[in-house]
């Protein structure tokens, strides 16, 4: 009995030194993206308020291990899975070294590392890489502009990208007259592969096919939209996130009032298609081939010619139309339609310096109107051609989708305010606004100002001027507070979120900013007191 026992003991030993533990590391995880897109079918909602009080990013690592992976580890003969971890993507099992090697050859499977390191065929290397990048997660960005550095920073774009907005989510039409390469493009491979190219039409020959019209001017002022370059050649667009239409309205071979029409076919597709931004590098004044249509100054109020009165539909139907001034300083003078109807943000040329283009055409209209609105880079502007290269080109065709897409990515982050009111906030923006001139209309706009002003509108006739409200937020250095009615002063007071106070000052309706400077990046609560009316609100400093 004694010599059973003793072999049964020594045949438990031995079986049981035959068993190795292992983590097992897989490759991927399942539906990252839908999971940071929606952290609450990941993380509790406690969860998900901690990480943002302690800045924290939600990523790759909060999202679970693959159970489809532990499921077939489960079933594999003689493994036996005993925990997970998703900071690892790994699971932790047991079995005999021959049969945790054999996991290797599972497709999901990338590298095995025995708790017993002798018998690791090298000495283990954890890859420190984020092997669960995803390449459109979103993330703060610093681009490079390369040499769409002056156009972008012009207008202050670049404020717009560094907050986040670069147009992901909004839709962009451009109509314009050819597309050539636009699918092996360089310049728009990400638009492509990431599926935000999404239809083009030709409403002139009427076919899908938009790259034979024998035109590559609409390629150009896409590309000052949507074009992202980061090889040898830099170049970034005002919007390099939307998605796109891509809509050919222009005849090249026949110059007729029939294009306006085209045009207006667009639109309606466009609106029906839920566009929310439209480009037009396109004018029209004069029809060599047909002289008889010609369109006079005193057409040109706004709602005469077929364009105009189709951009007023559009701009009724709530998109926001962005439209070249026309390139007739030096002929005809004046804005043409489209770029004349009451519902379009015009666009006229400045140079490098911000000084006006001879070229651009002027305003006002035949009843007064100022136009242009506003102005960007045209002289020089940097653009991508067909072949992927980074030229310059001259002509208001590029002052418009430089604006249009710097309008795209600050509509993005109020896009619950309608295009008249973004529009108001964008000619306010401007340096001009209080003394427009026939050339520059209301001038170069600042589109860091227009987000502060964007952020805080609304939020008075909302609330009815009982409440304080703070803006912008996250803040950088500075925030403003906007007071209710009949309050002049009121005490700010700064806590962390250990409560501790950690700053004061009072303020006023006039003198109403807030400098956080000297306080470090995180959450803190601004508690804001004046005449029994008290307002807490969480900000984020950066």
């Amino acid at each position: 009995m004694k010599k059973l026992l003793l072999v049964v003991v020594l045949l438990s030993a031995t079986i049981a030194k035959a068993q190795q533990d292992a983590l097992v590391f897989f490759a991927d995880k399942e539906d990252v993206a839908a999971s940071l897109a929606n952290p609450i079918s990941i993380l509790t909602q406690e969860a998900i308020d901690r990480k943002a009080m302690h800045n924290i990013a939600i990523d790759a690592l909060d999202v679970p291990v693959n159970e489809a992976y532990i499921t077939q580890l489960k079933n594999t003969s003689g493994i036996t899975v005993h925990a997970k971890s998703k900071w690892m993507n790994a699971v932790y099992v047991r079995g005999s070294e021959s049969n945790i090697d054999a996991l290797t050859n599972l497709p999901f499977v990338t590298e095995v590392e025995f708790a017993d390191k002798n018998l690791n065929k090298q000495p283990f290397q954890r890859n420190t890489e984020d092997k669960f990048k995803i390449e459109n997660e979103p993330s703060r960005i610093v681009y490079d502009y390369g040499e769409a550095r002056n156009q972008v920073e012009q207008i202050a774009a670049d404020f717009l990208h560094e907050q986040d907005f670069t147009g992901d989510g909004m839709v962009i039409a451009v109509l314009d007259s050819g597309f050539p390469s636009v699918n092996t493009n360089p310049a728009f491979a990400d638009v492509v592969s990431e599926g935000r190219l999404l239809d083009t039409y030709n409403f002139v020959d009427r076919i899908p096919n938009v790259s034979s019209t024998g035109s590559n001017h609409g390629t150009k002022t896409f590309s000052d939209i949507g074009a992202f370059l980061d090889g040898a050649q830099k170049f970034v667009g005002t919007a390099p996130a939307a998605s796109f239409y891509l809509y050919v309205t222009e005849d090249n071979d026949d110059e007729n009032p029939v294009e306006e029409a085209y045009w207006v076919e667009a639109l309606e597709r466009a609106d029906s298609l839920g566009v929310d931004v439209v480009n037009t590098s396109l004018g029209y004044q004069d029809f060599p081939d047909y002289p008889q249509y010609d369109h006079t100054y005193e057409d040109f109020d706004g709602e005469t010619t077929i364009a105009a009165r189709g951009g007023n539909f559009a701009f009724q139907k709530g998109m926001l139309l962005v439209t070249s001034a026309g390139n007739d300083g030096n002929g005809f003078t004046f804005v043409a339609t489209p770029g004349d109807s009451k519902g379009i943000l015009t666009v006229g040329a400045v140079d490098s310096e911000g000084d006006y283009v001879d070229f651009s055409s002027i305003g006002p209209t035949v009843d007064g109107r100022i136009k242009p609105d506003v102005m960007a880079k045209g002289r020089d502007a940097a653009v991508v051609n067909e072949d992927g290269i980074v030229v310059e080109n001259n002509g208001t065709s590029f002052s418009s989708p430089i604006m249009a897409g710097a309008v795209a990515s600050l509509w993005q982050s109020r896009p619950e305010i309608k295009n008249s009111r973004v529009m108001d906030v964008i000619r306010q923006s401007a340096h001009l606004f209080n003394n427009p001139t026939d050339e520059m209309g209301y001038g170069i706009p600042n589109f860091e100002d227009a987000y502060n002003a964007l952020q805080v509108l609304g939020i008075e006739d909302q609330l009815l001027k009982e409440t304080f409200a703070i803006y912008p937020n996250p803040v950088v250095d500075i925030f403003n507070v906007s007071f209710p009615q009949q309050t002049e002063r009121a005490m700010v007071t700064i806590f962390d979120v250990l409560g501790k106070k950690v700053m004061t000052k009072e303020i006023s309706a006039v003198e109403n900013k807030v400098n956080i400077s000297e306080l470090s990046g995180g959450i803190y609560i601004a508690s804001i007191t004046a005449e029994g009316v008290v307002n807490n609100f969480k900000i984020l400093k950066k």
